[in-house]
């Protein structure tokens, strides 16, 4: 067995005290796989509040995804706004639902459970709108495969603790932390809940209260003095003078 990296050594110990801090949580997620693709389409940049009232009026406007690709695209719009930037969001869902009928012959995406998780993603990403962090939360969430989806979130707490490097984007954060974790659905279920709700709670983008941080002792944000300058924390925008 190979020797592991103190980075490795690093991610394991984090997760382990996350895992004690929040516990240990089953897969969970929407069960149709349809409802988990659109809404993650959907709580981009929203709540999930938000998120879920768009769907279900999108949904009770529009009873059948046939309904809902062939809405007028006004009528779409409205259904969902709720949802942040739904003159985006829409468009992508009617898209999207007119690729699947033409290629499957139905709004269902069950086939994906039988694909690898290689097949699966490239699939999904070549879809209009689909990026990596909606491939990932779909394919780990619905369809338990070994992906880790890295959100805002996980990517500025990872990023403080130093488990990634200070400019590393989102997307290649994606492949550092999996090499450092065990290709385990329910292992990546939990890291990814767990950092999320770490940046939610603790470790947020203004004022983290480090204080109250199982991480703190082996943070490298903490430990520089929260000097260090990081990628996913931008800084903030001045107020214009008035003149």
């Amino acid at each position: 067995m190979q020797p592991q990296s103190s980075l490795t050594v690093k991610t394991l110990v984090a997760h382990e005290r996350l895992n004690e801090a929040y516990g240990i949580q089953a897969i969970y997620g929407y069960s149709d796989p349809m409802h988990e693709l659109i809404g993650t389409i959907l709580s981009h940049r929203t709540t999930h509040a938000n998120e879920v009232t768009a769907y279900r009026t999108m949904r009770e406007r529009f009873p059948t995804w046939e309904q809902v690709r062939d809405a007028p695209l006004p009528d779409l719009i409205d259904a969902i706004q709720t949802a942040n930037y739904p003159e985006v969001k829409a468009p992508y869902i009617q898209q999207l639902l007119t690729r699947l009928f033409e290629e499957r012959g139905q709004a269902n995406i069950d086939f994906l459970r039988d694909l690898s998780t290689e097949e699966a993603m490239s699939w999904l990403t070549s879809l209009p709108g689909i990026g990596l962090k909606t491939s990932t939360l779909l394919l780990l969430f619905t369809f338990h495969k070994p992906v880790l989806p890295v959100d805002t979130h996980v990517h500025r707490v990872t990023q403080r603790i130093g488990l990634i490097g200070p400019k590393v984007s989102a997307e290649k954060a994606h492949s550092i932390l999996l090499s450092h974790l065990p290709e385990d659905a329910v292992v990546l279920f939990n890291f990814h809940k767990h950092f999320y709700w770490h940046g939610q709670r603790v470790c947020t983008w203004h004022q983290p209260k480090c204080s109250a941080c199982v991480l703190r002792d082996i943070c490298d944000f903490y430990q520089s003095g929260k000097t260090t300058p990081l990628s996913s924390t931008p800084v903030r925008r001045q107020k214009p003078a008035i003149s």
